[in-house]
Formats: structure tokens, sequence, C-alpha cells
């Protein structure tokens, strides 16, 4: 088990990068054969704009790796956080971690994004995208991701944890980003069933419904436990799913510096 941690501590930056193209061309690829929604649109003049923001997310995923390694050298140091108070596998450890990561960094801070009013406007730029597929999953304007990391850090700290904990949570979450918004449809049975314990594709595409109650629930990334947990699970008619947001219908969701100005557009009505 630790050998098997040691490589994602030791894995190098362009096999990371190149993690998540890969995960990313699985997808796009698989949304040719098993399409959730039949809809025409320009596949890649839609991704332009989505990748566009994907590489603003990569740059401040740079940053906050040299701020992470300062973290993980004092967490060694001062061996604070949960994981030093008690003894446990390794593999409890890391489950652990990786639910707290889960929680923390993604439903957590998923949820404040969707009540904090000024959190909102930043996070109407995922929503707009009125053409769920894959590339969705990049579609993040910098600020947003920047409080995700911000919150994802806040979990290292609280855990304690081993760094390597902290990068194999990154690639299950890679995965789990695209998988989720993929353009693709399991049998609807599978699906049903796994959305009792992972969040699936089409528990994910209600999220993505143009308008509440829908819009708010479903808020989590890789375990559908906290949804549950805290009564912002979603399951109902897929038929019924609308893209996009009604507040900002009338603006450009493939427009890119549109995109950047939404959160400080005041022709939008932000509730």
């Amino acid at each position: 088990m630790q050998s098997f941690l040691s490589f994602f501590e030791t894995m190098p930056l362009w096999l990371k990068a190149g993690w998540v193209f890969f995960v990313l061309t699985i997808f796009w690829i698989l949304e040719g054969y098993y399409q959730f929604v039949f809809t025409k649109y320009n596949k890649w003049r839609h991704a332009k704009t989505n990748l566009i923001l994907l590489a603003f997310v990569m740059i401040i995923n740079a940053v906050f790796g040299l701020i992470t390694v300062g973290i993980f050298f004092w967490l060694n140091a001062s061996n604070f956080g949960i994981l030093h108070l008690f003894k446990a596998p390794i593999w409890a450890e890391l489950l652990l971690s990786i639910l707290v990561l889960d929680f923390i960094a993604q439903y957590v801070v998923h949820y404040l994004l969707h009540k904090v009013k000024w959190m909102w406007r930043l996070h109407t730029v995922h929503h707009s995208d009125k053409n769920v597929d894959v590339t969705t999953g990049t579609r993040h304007h910098p600020f947003d991701f920047i409080i995700r990391e911000t919150f994802a850090l806040i979990a290292v700290i609280i855990m304690g944890m081993p760094i390597a904990f902290y990068l194999f949570y990154r690639i299950l979450s890679v995965f789990f980003t695209y998988f989720t918004h993929a353009n693709i449809a399991l049998p609807k049975a599978v699906d049903k069933a796994l959305s009792y314990v992972i969040v699936t594709p089409a528990m994910h595409k209600f999220h993505h419904h143009y308008k509440m109650p829908w819009t708010d629930s479903n808020y989590g990334n890789m375990f559908s436990i906290w949804d549950r947990l805290f009564g912002t699970f979603t399951y109902e008619d897929v038929s019924k799913i609308k893209y996009g947001l009604d507040i900002t219908d009338h603006l450009q969701d493939e427009n890119i510096s549109q995109q950047l100005k939404l959160p400080f557009t005041q022709t939008v009505n932000y509730k």
C-alpha cells in the first residue's frame, strides 16, 4: 500500500497533466457512442471556451502546488492534524482522508458557492453552460477555483494528511469531475444503483438544470452520501432536465470574455 501511494507522491507534473487530458479524451470519445442528451451543437466551439478556463485552472493549480508543498513541510514537522491523534491501518487513514476532502473541498464549498451571494456570482459561470458535456467539468471562473483550492487546503490541514493521500485524492477527483459531467448515459438501473454511493452522470445532470430547486441539489463530487445525509439529494425524471441558467440565459455561454465578466455583470439579477 505504501509503495502504491509513493507513486502518487513522486508523480511528475507532466504525468498529472497527462491524466487530466487522458480522462477528458476518453469521455469525449464515449460521448459519441453513449449520449445522455442528443442535442446539436458545435462541440469544438463549445469546448474552446471551457478549455480556455481549464488553462486558468491549471495555472492556479501550479501556484497552489507551491503553497501545498510548504503546508506539507509544516504538517510533517508539527504533527498537526486529526491523523496524528490515533493509530490506524494506512488504508483506513486514506479512506478517512478522502471522505473528509470530498466533504469539505467538494460538498461544503459547493453548497456555499450556491448559498453565499458573492460566491454564487462566481459559480454562475459553471452553470451558464447550455450544453453540458465532459468539458463542462473544466468550466470554472478563476476566482471560483481559488475558493475551491483554499477549502481543499483547509481539509488537508485539519486532517494533517501525508501529501500522497492528497495527490491520490486529486487523481480520483479529476476522474469523477469528468465522469459526472460527461454527456454519457449509463443503463438507468445501473446509474440509479450506483447513485446510492457515488455521484453518477444522471444524478449530477439534475444539478445543471436551468432553475431551482434542482439547481440547488446534488452538490457532491465523488460520494453521494453527503447529499443523502443533508437532504440535498435529487433523482427524478431525467427527461425534464434543461441545461443552462435562467438568470443568465440572455448572455453568450460560449463567449470567453463574457464568461470572465459574468460575475460582475450588473444586468444579471443574482438572487
